[in-house]
């Protein structure tokens, strides 16, 4: 019998996040692929391996799912500092990118190899997964998470790594035993009332009528709750991010003071970071960009805050917004001050910025744990059954 191994993974426009089996493991990459070259250039290919694999992803991707198979890529931290490095664009759809699932079997492949598990064998490691992970609402309610599930599921998709730290010459063969596929809003309110082992908690949210604001890179979803459940009829997907104001500021700063930021994570460290915020570097004098930042986040906010008083207006009898995802805790407090000065809505952000942003990962966890968990007991009762029958 195949063991099968637990992932919930979060692809979002900014960073993949992703929890793997009883929650031992965690990673962080952030969502950005290169193209490459299959002997990539390297100083001091004897200390490789001294370095964490999380800073030098450089693998060939083999699916039948993509588009573009057999493609070379780097991956991550490695991928920001290649001049050819590509992001998600606004517009684009998560479910039809090779960029998504590229993102996507390169964390699964680095927790199987990481992982002692699996089958092994000439470093080649055979990886079963149980998946949890999600679309944006305006995907799901587009029938798109039905095809993003199909391609997954049936296939092989083998990760092989090149010149990467510790596992130059590993390839991963990944099967899915299952793949759920959530929609986002719907996670963050199980986030909400659910623990880790499927128990509700904050019991007082389970019947309110909540809007759930989750500010992404590319897109802003609203979840209209009502009855423990999403209302898809009045759920809305909207193309606007946070995506899109980070190029801005980082165009502005390449014009108006000469510094070459390598990504938009380079402009969230900018204006999220606990000291020196909103200050960079210029010719090694520390310079403020808080009114570049200030002008074109308000502006976002301001679009933000005009989605949510149109929700709110078509759903009146809401008793709170939660915002959560990067973008929230990237517009939390441009987004406060304007409620604060305007319709003073009942609404609610997540202090701890990490909590936030690892949210929707955490749900998936939860809810493909609960999945798992209710499968072994159907199982049991079912091979229960049939030993009363033999008898």
């Amino acid at each position: 019998m195949t063991t099968t191994r637990i992932a919930a993974i979060d692809v979002g426009n900014d960073s993949l996040k992703g929890v793997f089996g009883k929650l031992e493991s965690e990673v962080n990459i952030p969502n950005v692929i290169a193209r490459d070259i299959e002997d990539r250039p390297i100083i001091g290919i004897e200390e490789l391996d001294a370095q964490s694999p999380l800073d030098g992803i450089h693998i060939r991707v083999h699916s039948p799912t993509l588009k573009d198979n057999n493609a070379i890529y780097r991956v991550g931290n490695l991928a920001t500092k290649s001049t050819n490095s590509t992001e998600l664009d606004p517009g684009s759809s998560k479910s039809e990118e090779d960029q998504t699932l590229v993102m996507l079997f390169a964390s699964l492949a680095l927790d199987a190899a990481g992982h002692d598990g699996f089958k092994k064998n000439n470093k080649v490691i055979e990886a079963n997964y149980t998946l949890g992970t999600g679309l944006p609402l305006r995907e799901v309610k587009e029938g798109k998470d039905v095809g993003y599930r199909s391609k997954l599921l049936g296939s092989v998709h083998q990760v092989e790594f090149l010149v990467t730290p510790q596992y130059q010459g590993v390839k991963v063969n990944i099967r899915f035993d299952e793949v759920k596929v959530y929609p986002e809003g719907f996670a963050a309110f199980i986030n909400l009332v659910m623990d880790n082992n499927g128990n509700i908690i904050n019991k007082e949210l389970i019947d309110k009528r909540i809007l759930i604001q989750d500010i992404g890179g590319l897109s802003t979803d609203i979840a209209v709750i009502k009855d423990r459940k999403v209302d898809d009829d009045k759920a809305q997907g909207f193309n606007l991010g946070v995506s899109e104001s980070l190029e801005l500021i980082r165009e502005e700063i390449r014009s108006r003071h000469g510094v070459e930021l390598d990504s938009r994570r380079d402009v969230v460290e900018i204006i999220t970071k606990k000291s020196d915020r909103n200050h960079i570097m210029v010719k090694g004098s520390r310079t403020s960009v808080h009114d570049i930042v200030d002008r074109i986040m308000l502006e976002l906010a301001k679009k933000q805050y005009r989605h949510l008083r149109n929700m709110w207006q078509k759903n009146s009898q809401t008793e709170i917004c939660y915002f959560i995802g990067g973008g929230s805790s990237v517009l939390k407090e441009y987004i406060k001050t304007l409620n604060n000065n305007l319709d003073g809505y009942n609404i609610d952000f997540f202090e701890d910025e990490k909590e936030s942003i690892w949210m929707m990962v955490h749900a998936y966890y939860k809810l493909i744990s609960d999945y798992v968990r209710k499968s072994e007991k159907a199982d049991k009762v079912k091979e229960e059954q049939k030993l009363a029958k033999s008898k």
